[in-house]
């Protein structure tokens, strides 16, 4: 099987449904470990929300204005799974997903979400009418209750459709399966969100493993190669995504 959508994907890495797939390195040195049966959890509740609450289907354009993060993944990878695009700062978009709210104090259709691991709800003020992520997703089942299926040929993305998502995601250079990769910024703001969704899909896709590091969290064993080494070590992580850059 040569896995090209989220649905296919999430087959994937059910297989072994205990097996982490997504490792988080935040601030203040948090971690989050996913396995591949609490992400398929994660990516459908966030389904049933973006179906009910807004109707997201092909055609329904999501801007995504939130930092590198385990939740942005979850986010996008719920998007893509109802056939939606995901757009970026200075484009508009019929939904907002957003970790600023004040950014966007005219917007009907908002989502705001609390990036810290345990966050249950987001601490502050919200907009009328805008909804908390980390408290709306969890009333949601951690099965689809019904999707939209993706049009191969709508955009996942402003420039990139559905059947090319997989393609967009793939790097120049072969991989192997099963990988367990790392991924960190290689400068306090690049690579980007794009570049994280990138990794994910082509690292999931293939059965593989990831290992995410937050700015700060990158920047600091930038500047400590011992603390670098242990977690390369502990995590046992086979391979560095910026090597196929």
């Amino acid at each position: 099987m040569n896995p090209t959508t989220v649905a296919d994907i999430l087959r994937v890495i059910t297989r072994e449904p205990g097996r982490p797939r997504i490792t988080w390195y935040g601030d203040d040195g948090e971690r989050v470990e996913l396995s591949g049966a609490v992400l398929e959890n994660w990516v459908n509740k966030t389904v049933n929300l973006l179906v009910e609450e807004f109707d997201a289907e092909p055609g329904t354009r999501v801007l995504l204005d939130l930092p590198p993060h385990w939740r942005t993944l979850v986010w996008a990878f719920g998007v893509w799974r109802v056939g939606a695009c995901l757009v970026t700062a200075g484009t508009e978009g019929d939904v907002v997903l957003t970790g600023e709210p004040s950014n966007h104090p005219d917007r009907a259709q908002l989502v705001a979400v609390a990036m810290p691991a345990l966050a249950r709800g987001f601490d502050g003020v919200l907009p009328s009418g805008a909804v908390d992520a980390n408290r709306a997703v969890m009333t949601y089942g951690d099965q689809i209750n019904w999707a939209p299926q993706p049009d191969p040929g709508a955009w996942a993305l402003t420039d990139v459709t559905h059947e090319g998502l997989r393609g967009w995601a793939a790097p120049s250079t072969a991989r192997d399966e099963g990988e367990r990769v790392l991924w960190e910024p290689l400068a306090p703001g690049e690579p980007g969100v794009l570049d994280l969704l990138r990794c994910g899909l082509d690292t999931l896709a293939r059965g593989g493993s990831l290992v995410a590091l937050a700015p700060s969290t990158s920047l600091a064993m930038r500047e400590d190669a011992a603390r670098r080494t242990r977690l390369m070590d502990t995590e046992r992580i086979t391979t560095e995504w910026r090597s196929y850059r």
